[in-house]
């Protein structure tokens, strides 16, 4: 039964941004740490995200039973009741929301800000329309700023940055995902952007996404003093997504071009997050 309440947070998210938020903070603090702080955040961060993941589970129950990838969750098949799921995201809410408020207020309305647009607007958003993934990018980017104000306690142009380079990386990452799955989303009526536009049209939107990435990272690395090793690094490594991108646009088999894609963007993340941390160390 533990396992099951463990996957209903959907622990790879919940490891994803709680990793995000520490390379912010230790972006802001050069390594600086006040442990408390630093504890008050990530806990926070780990619960607030488990508690929203929970709540999308409870809304998508019936939708998870259409699809192969997650008709076996817990809430799915039953053997977590919506009662037993609903008294769990309310604890794992206090007390998440109890420990960002331990750093501060912006850290704080940050959390709201992503559980609010998480849990309802996304959920809203993602039954309605083929842009649903753009709205969930806005929960996506949060940690990563609020590792970052947790300790400045500003929301600053570079705060402004690391929400657009979290925004933008999302995209091509949770596109790969839906070309991916794209007999999931059409089995539970999901109107994904693979559904309504055809794989081709979101290759290309894939491919402009990165693209996007390598120019926003870009001004982020020169406006954040991050240094050359983090410019050039990056530089690197985003070019590679993107040529491997271009390089695949015209493949037969969409879905391992998909693969590729995603699998990169795990890549690129983890690259983000340990330049984030210790590029201004290596300046």
């Amino acid at each position: 039964m533990f396992r099951a309440y463990y996957l209903l947070t959907k622990p790879g998210i919940v490891y994803s941004n709680v990793m995000t938020a520490a390379a912010g903070y230790l972006l802001a603090s050069v390594w600086h740490i006040h442990p408390w702080q630093c504890f008050s955040l990530l806990a926070g961060t780990a619960l607030v995200i488990a508690s929203a993941c929970v709540c999308n589970n409870y809304l998508d129950r019936t939708i998870d039973q259409k699809m192969a990838r997650t008709r076996t969750r817990a809430l799915a098949t039953g053997v977590i009741s919506p009662a037993q799921a609903f008294i769990f995201a309310s604890l794992l809410a206090a007390g998440g929301f109890g420990a960002l408020l331990l750093t501060n207020w912006l850290v704080e309305g940050l959390g709201v800000m992503a559980f609010i647009s998480y849990v309802g607007l996304y959920g809203l958003a993602k039954r309605r329309t083929k842009h649903g993934t753009l709205v969930g990018t806005l929960p996506g980017a949060a940690s990563l700023v609020a590792g970052y104000v947790a300790v400045t306690g500003a929301f600053d142009i570079i705060a402004l940055l690391l929400f657009a380079v979290m925004v933008i990386w999302q995209m091509p990452h949770f596109y790969a995902i839906a070309m991916r799955r794209i007999d999931d989303y059409r089995a539970a009526g999901l109107p994904v952007w693979p559904v309504k536009e055809g794989m081709l049209s979101t290759k290309r939107f894939i491919i402009l996404y990165v693209a996007l990435f390598l120019a926003a990272d870009t001004v982020l690395g020169i406006y954040g003093h991050l240094g050359v090793v983090y410019l050039v690094g990056m530089g690197a490594i985003a070019c590679y997504w993107l040529m491997r991108g271009v390089l695949g646009l015209h493949t037969a088999d969409d879905r391992a071009w998909a693969g590729s894609m995603f699998g990169l963007s795990l890549l690129v993340l983890l690259s983000l997050s340990a330049g984030l941390a210790v590029g201004r160390l290596l300046v």
